[in-house]
């Protein structure tokens, strides 16, 4: 028996119950997906719909929503990810709640390949969507005079909640929105570790205002970044919304961020970690995007970045992770470690 569908979810789309459908489409263990189609001024329109359960699920759903918008607000001609249309508590059943975006239809990129699909694509690859998007200057937030870091709401890189208060130095912010909230969060679920609590304070104190500082790494300004862009949030297909898809084509899209107005090279972290983008995609993107100066040091910020997604996943997943961050931390110390700190803090414990 299909689930009806939500009035909650009616009503912030304008949809009548009688013309639309909702079907099970894929799913988490975060929550619940579907595929909800209906029929409106005579048109099919399809949208993707996520439901789930508590705070967690409101938090994840709304940093969800401003991600997808950020991202395709940025410059909506790339059509790189689905824009959200809602989101919010459901009617009919206390303590759930959904979020509501385009429909995107992964099948469409095969039926691309055999010559089937219709509608016009932008033609743009990934990395020249990505180069797009990391060279967008932020938008000014609100009781501020210029572009800082951070972002307007908490997000969720899988289940772990972020804090995205906007901070002026983005040294700062990867210091304390990102390492030391996330070795906080590994005291949360596994227990003291003071091995990990040290070398993570030292790099917090030490190492990232060495490689990230103000006075060091010059010129940073903020961009929106995905913030989870490993290869299972990206893929190829046709995304489909309010217009029913009407005149869109195949295209590279990504989904499921987690974004902040970050360093655009936060993105590459994780997309190192994890790899699946190749050698040229790594070309082109660097051809539009030139590496940071230093130059010399890239490969070290972006080890640096990687480090927050190995905690994450240690965090999440237990102390499988655990072997690849302190690898990376021993590294970077013993590069970048004898500098003088300012700001040292007591490690958790």
């Amino acid at each position: 028996m299909l689930p009806n569908v939500d009035p909650a979810i009616l009503d912030a789309l304008g949809l009548e119950a009688t013309s639309s459908k909702l079907v099970s489409h894929g799913g988490s263990s975060f929550a619940s997906s579907y595929k909800l189609t209906a029929t409106k001024d005579g048109h099919e329109l399809a949208f993707f719909v996520k439901t789930g359960t508590g705070p967690q699920a409101e938090v994840m759903f709304r940093g969800e929503y401003a991600s997808l918008n950020s991202i395709h607000a940025a410059d909506p001609s790339l059509h790189l990810c689905p824009r959200a249309h809602a989101h919010g508590p459901l009617r009919n059943s206390p303590g759930k709640f959904f979020l509501a975006t385009d429909f995107l239809d992964m099948r469409a990129s095969s039926s691309a390949s055999s010559g089937s699909a219709s509608g016009k694509d932008t033609g743009l690859s990934l990395a020249a969507k990505l180069a797009k998007l990391h060279t967008t200057p932020a938008p000014i937030p609100k009781g501020f005079s210029r572009p800082v870091f951070g972002f307007p709401v908490p997000t969720c890189c899988g289940a772990t909640r972020q804090d995205n208060t906007w901070t002026e130095s983005w040294a700062e912010f990867y210091a304390e929105r990102r390492l030391r909230a996330i070795l906080r969060e590994n005291v949360r679920q596994n227990g003291p570790d003071r091995e990990l609590g040290e070398a993570v304070e030292k790099l917090a104190a030490i190492v990232v205002p060495r490689l990230l500082g103000d006075n060091h790494l010059k010129g940073v300004q903020p961009v929106v970044v995905h913030g989870d862009l490993w290869s299972g949030n990206h893929g190829h297909g046709r995304i489909i919304g309010r217009d029913g898809g009407r005149g869109a084509g195949v295209e590279e899209v990504v989904f499921d961020p987690s974004a902040v107005y970050g360093h655009s090279e936060y993105d590459l972290g994780i997309m190192n970690m994890f790899g699946g983008f190749g050698s040229r995609f790594w070309k082109e993107y660097e051809s539009l995007v030139p590496k940071a100066e230093p130059k010399e040091e890239w490969e070290d910020r972006i080890a640096l970045y990687e480090l927050y997604h190995h905690l994450n996943h240690c965090a999440l997943f237990s102390g499988v992770y655990r072997s690849g961050a302190m690898s990376i931390m021993r590294k970077l110390i013993s590069k970048y470690g004898n500098s003088e700190s300012r700001s040292a803090k007591t490690p958790a414990e």
